[in-house]
């Protein structure tokens, strides 16, 4: 794999959890307004920054999927997705203030070990 094509799939695996995030954050500020002030979720997270945000954010990082897809083996490019997994935790964790278990983190850590296990092979 080429850096280029490294750094175009970091972009789409980072620019995904990204967007994920920030649709989170919409969300549960949506159900909460529409909790509060009634109202539909829909309406409410329609008219969300973050919920806009967020999905302008996942659009980008599918265009740059494809193009990752265009240039690196799929059986190389979708494991990375697992980076993505590992970022959603985390920031749900510290952003969102999510609860997490010890399962939650050692079954991090298997996706990580996964991960390597898949690009070491590659290696050769």
């Amino acid at each position: 794999m080429t850096l280029p094509s490294l750094i175009l799939l970091l972009f789409a695996v980072f620019s995904s959890a990204g967007g994920q995030i920030m649709l989170k954050h919409g969300m549960k500020g949506a159900a909460a307004t529409a909790g509060r002030d009634g109202g539909s979720v829909a309406m409410r997270a329609a008219t969300s920054p973050w919920v806009v945000l967020g999905l302008v954010v996942f659009a980008v990082s599918a265009l740059a999927w494809m193009s990752t897809l265009a240039k690196v083996p799929l059986s190389i490019a979708y494991p990375f997705n697992a980076l993505g997994y590992l970022l959603i935790v985390g920031a749900g964790a510290t952003v969102l203030h999510e609860r997490t278990s010890m399962w939650t983190w050692g079954g991090s850590l298997l996706v990580v070990i996964g991960l390597a296990t898949v690009m070491a092979g590659q290696q050769r």
